[in-house]
């Protein structure tokens, strides 16, 4: 296979990173994602095959075929009924807005979490039907999946989703989330800003700069190390110039009091910075439309 007809892009930017333009003459765009996925899980009460694996306290979890697991179920119930609440105050408090990455039938199940989440002027953003893996879906039935999602996102929250972060995705997910006129893709980790791929706006997202470390056997033991590496990677892009950070969260992991004194620190941190611009995801993608049309 030639250079030419290979399919991915190793290039990027290159040397030429572009002026970002950011607002105020920020170094820094960064993007806050709490991720609601808690009720859309694997679970054969949702129709699945089995329980849910991933992501979770319980380290190295298998799926229960045909079976539900408690505890697991458990730790996901944290997320809605206590985690989300406390990452909402530690957010609304300090008003630094929020991008969710709403898995829609979680939505569904927390109408009170949706409406404080509109009320709070919080983008939410689609994650999805399920907050399952799609990788072996066919395109027809992943389709099928997102349509259902958007329909189920615009009743509960007013509004049709402007991004979609699949997350766990097929090879079909990008040419779907451009086939159905999605403002932007969160589903690659490619880049430290905003890119074109085929009229699609890509605003990565990071598996790095994620409270899922503390759930990996790869990963953060304690807040202090999150932080730290929070901190760290600030500090880089800062003195760099013209990038972009995203910081997801999960609302059953960094939603534990032990991890969110953690973030709250952090949050304290960025809202002392006066270079650096806190964005919604979309607010991020009508700049760079505006700013690096493609």
């Amino acid at each position: 296979m030639s250079p030419a007809e290979y399919p991915r892009d190793m290039v990027g930017y290159g040397a030429s990173v572009p002026d970002a333009q950011w607002p105020g003459g920020a170094r820094v765009a960064i993007n806050f994602v709490v991720n609601y996925e808690e009720g859309g899980e694997n679970n054969i009460l949702h129709g699945d095959q089995a329980s849910e694996a991933f992501l979770s306290e319980i380290i190295g979890a298998e799926p229960w075929p045909n079976q539900r697991h408690m505890n697991m179920e458990s730790i996901y119930e944290y997320g809605s009924r206590a985690g989300f609440w406390r990452l909402y105050r530690m957010f609304t408090e300090r008003r630094l807005p929020v991008t969710v990455f709403g898995v829609a039938t979680a939505l569904e199940k927390n109408p009170q979490a949706v409406k404080a989440m509109v009320k709070a002027n919080w983008e939410v953003a689609t994650h999805g039907l399920k907050w399952i893996d799609y990788r072996d879906a066919t395109k027809d039935e992943e389709r099928r999946h997102l349509q259902r999602a958007v329909s189920i996102h615009e009743r509960m929250t007013g509004s049709k989703p402007a991004g979609l972060y699949q997350g766990r995705t097929s090879a079909h997910t990008r040419d779907l989330a451009r086939e159905m006129g999605f403002g932007y893709s969160a589903d690659s980790y490619a880049d430290d800003l905003p890119y074109y791929e085929n009229g699609l706006l890509i605003v990565p997202y990071t598996l790095d700069a994620n409270d899922m470390r503390f759930a990996t056997a790869q990963g953060f033991n304690s807040g202090e190390q999150f932080e730290r590496y929070l901190l760290d990677s600030l500090e880089v892009l800062r003195r760099e110039g013209n990038r972009m950070m995203s910081v997801g969260l999960h609302c059953r992991l960094v939603g534990r009091p032990g991890r969110a004194a953690s973030l709250c620190r952090f949050l304290d941190h960025v809202k002392r910075l006066d270079d650096v611009w806190v964005a919604t995801r979309v607010d991020i993608a009508r700049h760079w439309r505006t700013w690096h049309p493609e």
